[in-house]
C-alpha cells in the first residue's frame, strides 16, 4: 500500500469536490498546496487543513508553468479542476470552447508534464486525474464535456504505462451525479426517480483509494450508472437507445441551463 505523505497539489480546490479532497488528504497527512480560480474559498480552506493556498485560473495558458515554478516539487497531483462544457457545441463561441479544452484537459496534460520527472527521478509518486463518467459514455448536449473527458482517461492510461517502470502511479476518477456539490448539484437538476447520486466525500475517498492501491480507475457512482457506462464502451448505440428511453435528454437539458454562466 502507498502512503499519502510529502506535498499534494489540488487543483479545483475552491469547488465543493476540491474541498472534500483536501479534508481527506490532509486527515492523512498530506501537506496541501490548494489552488482555485476563488482566493476568498482558498484562503479559509488552506488555513484548516494547514496548507498554503495558490489562487489563479488554469485557463491561462501559462498558469501550468507558473504554478508548476511556485511550488517546486509535489509528491501527488490530484488534476480536479474544470468547467462545465454542457450544450450543443454550435451554442459555444470559440473562447468558451478554448477555456473548456484548457481547464479540463490542457492544463492537467501540462501540469503531469512539469511535475512527472522529479516523480520519476524519485522513483515514486502519484498523479490522480479527475474526469468522469461522460469520460466512459458520451450523452446527448455533452459533446464538447465528453471530449475533454474522454482525453483525460486515455492521457491517464498512456502515463501510467509510461510511468509504470519509474514507480510513478497514475490513476483517474471517473465520478456519475454527485450530489451537495459540484457542476451537477450547483446546476439544479431532478434526476428521474431510481438515478441514485454519490457524495463529494465519497469521491474524496475514492482518490485516497486510488493513490494507497495504485488503481488505474476507479468510478464513485451507483450500479446501475457503471453498468451503463460498461454498456456505452461495448455497445455504444444501444447504450444511447436505452439512455434516451431513461430521459437522458431532459437531463442533459437542464443541466445547460443550469451551467450556461460558468462555461
Amino acid at each position: 500500500m502507498t502512503r499519502i505523505q510529502g506535498t499534494v497539489l489540488v487543483t479545483g480546490a475552491s469547488g465543493g469536490i476540491g474541498q472534500a479532497i483536501a479534508r481527506e488528504l490532509a486527515a492523512r497527512g498530506a501537506q496541501l498546496i490548494l489552488t482555485g480560480r476563488r482566493a476568498d474559498v482558498l484562503e479559509p480552506l488552506a488555513q484548516e487543513v494547514e496548507g498554503r493556498a495558490v489562487a489563479l485560473d488554469l485557463a491561462d495558458r501559462d498558469a501550468p508553468a507558473r504554478l508548476a515554478e511556485q511550488v517546486g516539487e509535489v509528491e501527488i497531483l490530484i488534476a480536479n479542476a474544470a468547467l462545465p462544457a454542457t450544450g450543443t457545441v454550435e451554442d459555444f463561441s470559440m473562447d468558451e470552447i478554448d477555456r473548456a479544452l484548457d481547464v479540463n484537459l490542457r492544463a492537467p496534460i501540462a501540469l503531469a508534464k512539469l511535475v512527472a520527472p522529479a516523480m520519476a527521478a524519485r522513483g515514486h509518486g502519484h498523479l490522480v486525474f479527475v474526469s468522469s463518467l461522460s469520460g466512459k459514455a458520451a450523452s446527448p448536449r455533452g459533446s464538447l464535456y465528453a471530449a475533454t473527458k474522454f482525453g483525460l482517461r486515455g492521457f491517464a492510461l498512456g502515463m501510467r504505462q509510461d510511468l509504470e517502470p519509474t514507480g510513478v502511479g497514475v490513476s483517474a476518477i471517473f465520478p456519475g451525479f454527485i450530489r451537495e456539490a459540484g457542476m451537477f448539484a450547483e446546476a439544479g437538476v431532478a434526476l428521474p426517480r431510481g438515478v441514485a447520486t454519490r457524495s463529494p466525500q465519497d469521491v474524496a475517498r475514492a482518490v485516497v483509494h486510488a493513490i494507497e492501491r495504485n488503481r488505474a480507475e476507479v468510478d464513485v457512482a451507483p450500479l446501475t450508472l457503471r453498468a451503463g457506462a460498461a454498456m456505452a464502451g461495448l455497445a455504444p448505440q444501444i447504450a444511447a437507445q436505452i439512455s434516451r428511453r431513461l430521459g437522458d435528454v431532459q437531463i442533459a437539458e437542464q443541466l445547460a441551463a443550469g451551467q450556461r454562466e460558468k462555461r
